[in-house]
């Protein structure tokens, strides 16, 4: 094998496909990326686990086609220092060169024949807008789970249903979801999966670009397919709890306020809340009241605000949660959907409705 191929883009195509390298492995194969030089003027590169895999396809002059597995992260440290411009990879006997001018670098060859074939894209279904989906995922992923002994938690629901993708995650003290239209191919398949979350973040955020992604779906894996860049992983066994009822709040108060200014004063007012200590939202006629902190340590800001359904209401959140939730949304405004201290209380956008993100509220300050 011997290609030509711009620094960078080699850098860009090496980092996506070892994102997937496992940290550790009993198979030392497993920690290399497979470099594959066609005659078509393209150079794969691909890596997988046990549990997920990544392909990419870029541009590059092709001297002699062939196939180089490599260690993945070394090759990814050497892409990071090499200077900018045109550089030559080549097997030599057991190694792969990789030179830039009057810099060389030599990496030895792992076996080829042990390393395991990459795993088809599963069925395609259909097509969602790359840009739409990585603000999607982004959204739903703010509530996902953190704790790996609880697996299903750490993952997100994917459920889709005739021309509407439902996104949702949960850790039990919060719950996002976000709906967006998405395009079938063919007669609409109904699903519902649950994705590790970290995979279907990593995955969407390199979709954000123009264009459409497919998405491939099967009993054990799904898959994704975007601007020559291909990626597969293993679903979570199990099912999130349904949100539904979670979100039927009855009778309850709304209050309106500017998103923005609601985010810069959490994150000033929060300053002197030490550890758990919660921020106070006091809604009442035309303004807001924050408020935190205790005794001597002490921060409020007043801001514009409305209240329907109430004279006042006094609400409490752990201000991490308040934040995640609130620097997700994007329009001007957000809805508060209250139905009092302590209990649950819902966040909108103020427009469609389209994203929702559900906080217990704690003991307002006293």
């Amino acid at each position: 094998m011997e290609i030509r191929i711009d620094s960078a883009v080699l850098t860009d195509a090496v980092a996506w496909a070892a994102r997937v390298l496992p940290a550790r492995s009993p198979m030392p194969v497993l920690g290399g990326l497979l470099l594959e030089a066609g005659g078509d003027g393209t150079l794969s590169v691909s890596g997988l686990d046990h549990e997920a895999s990544a392909r990419v396809a870029v541009e590059a002059e092709t001297v002699v086609a062939g196939r180089a597995l490599v260690l993945g992260r070394r090759l990814l440290d050497i892409c990071k220092v090499l200077p900018p411009g045109r550089i030559a990879l080549a097997v030599e006997e057991a190694r792969l060169s990789v030179g830039a001018g009057d810099v060389r670098f030599g990496l030895s060859l792992l076996p080829l024949d042990s390393y395991p074939a990459a795993p088809a894209l599963p069925p395609v279904l259909g097509e969602v807008d790359g840009g739409a989906f990585a603000e999607a995922v982004g959204q739903a992923t703010a509530a996902a789970g953190r704790d790996d002994s609880l697996p299903v938690l750490t993952g997100i629901r994917l459920a889709l249903d005739g021309a509407v993708m439902t996104l949702a995650a949960t850790d039990r003290y919060r719950y996002a979801v976000r709906t967006l239209e998405w395009h079938p191919g063919g007669a609409a398949v109904p699903a519902d999966v649950v994705v590790p979350a970290r995979r279907l973040a990593e995955t969407a955020r390199s979709f954000a670009g123009a264009g459409r992604a497919r998405i491939g779906l099967d009993a054990h894996s799904i898959g994704f397919e975007h601007a020559g860049r291909r990626t597969t992983a293993r679903l979570f066994d199990g099912r999130l709890p349904r949100h539904d009822k979670l979100f039927a709040l009855g009778d309850h108060a709304v209050a309106v306020t500017g998103r923005a200014a609601l985010v810069e004063a959490v994150k000033r007012v929060a300053v002197v809340a030490e550890g758990d200590s919660p921020v106070q939202l006091a809604f009442e006629g035309t303004a807001l009241r924050l408020r935190a902190g205790y005794e001597d340590d002490v921060a409020s800001q007043l801001l514009p605000a409305s209240l329907d359904g109430a004279g006042a209401m006094t609400v409490a959140f752990n201000p991490g949660y308040l934040l995640d939730a609130l620097t997700r949304f994007t329009a001007e405004e957000v809805r508060l959907h209250l139905l009092g201290p302590g209990q649950r209380a819902l966040l909108a956008d103020g427009t469609d409705g389209s994203h929702r993100h559900l906080l217990m509220s704690v003991k307002p300050l006293v």
